[in-house]
């Protein structure tokens, strides 16, 4: 087993596809093939599966790629340190579609500013949060937690060795344009919405009820609209009469005045928080993005979960 393997096998997870990973490292396909063929000889186990949309990594290559992006990553700190650039550090967190977080972040960048750094915010589907701290790409992921997708997060959570902090308990909400008929109302349950577009952040083949974002998502809807980027949420809510269904933190990118919070009759308490992997402890850098996480969530009177 060498290291160029271990980068080799990350790629080929990287870009689910042997071919597009050769391409990418600029080898022949038919070199990545004989090294990975090779690899798994070594070691006597099937480290991906080849299927009509590329390759997937099996159970046991999970666990592999978890422990290969770990000895990368330390050789690449060691490399920085002792090739003349001082140490660069490197940190990334995988979270749902939230504003604080990408506050936090920026703080953190601000903090540091410093130093060296390569920092990495990644709001992705809610799978790719979980697969990508288990797989040690992400040190921590940010996602919510409610009485409906609770038992089967737990559940997946501690198949994968990870342990979710609670950070904040927060009402739902929904977001509506300024002008909507349901702006002014006090509250508003989902018999009021029925007729009005729901936009949701799409999550791909994932099922929809447990990894979805927005409470309330396994309801039977007239209208949806999906979406992958918080930024363009704004222009739908406005030019659609279309709501969604939120913490109820409202962001500053959402056209300041034009979009209001509205709370949502509903008995289900959004608890969101972070996600680390069990056996690997958190870098300074780590360290330092959890305390300003909890600072912005506090700026932003997020109720603390004790």
């Amino acid at each position: 087993m060498t290291f160029l393997q271990l980068k080799y096998m990350l790629a080929i997870a990287e870009y689910g596809s042997v071919s597009l990973a050769a391409r990418n490292l600029f080898i022949s396909q038919p070199s990545l093939t004989e090294a990975l063929s090779s690899l798994e000889r070594e070691i006597r186990q099937t480290l991906f599966v080849r299927g009509p949309r590329g390759v997937t990594p099996t159970d046991e290559g999970r666990k592999f790629l978890g422990f290969a992006r770990q000895v990368v990553e330390q050789m690449r700190l060691l490399e920085d340190r002792y090739s003349g650039e001082s140490g660069k550090r490197y940190f990334s967190v995988s979270t749902q579609h939230y504003t604080f977080v990408a506050s936090a972040f920026v703080e953190l960048a601000k903090k540091h500013s410093g130093d060296d750094y390569e920092l990495s915010l990644l709001e992705e589907r809610t799978g790719k949060i979980i697969e990508n701290v288990r797989n040690f790409k992400s040190e921590i992921g940010v996602l919510y937690m409610s009485r409906s997708n609770e038992t089967v997060l737990r559940k997946l959570l501690k198949e994968s060795r990870l342990v979710f902090s609670p950070l904040f308990m927060a009402r739902p909400h929904v977001f509506l344009y300024r002008k909507h008929p349901l702006a002014k109302r006090a509250s508003v349950g989902f018999a009021d919405l029925g007729e009005f577009p729901c936009v949701t952040f799409d999550q791909g083949e994932e099922n929809p009820f447990y990894f979805a974002e927005e409470v309330g998502s396994e309801r039977q809807m007239k209208k949806r609209v999906l979406v992958t980027d918080r930024a363009a949420v704004a222009n739908f809510l406005m030019a659609l009469d279309a709501y969604i269904v939120t913490t109820g933190v409202l962001p500053s990118f959402l056209h300041g005045r034009d979009i209001v919070a509205v709370p949502l009759d509903v008995d289900e308490p959004m608890t969101v928080g972070t996600v680390r992997h069990a056996d690997r402890r958190l870098s300074e850098l780590g360290h330092a993005f959890m305390t300003s996480l909890a600072e912005t969530a506090g700026k932003m009177g997020l109720a603390e979960v004790k």
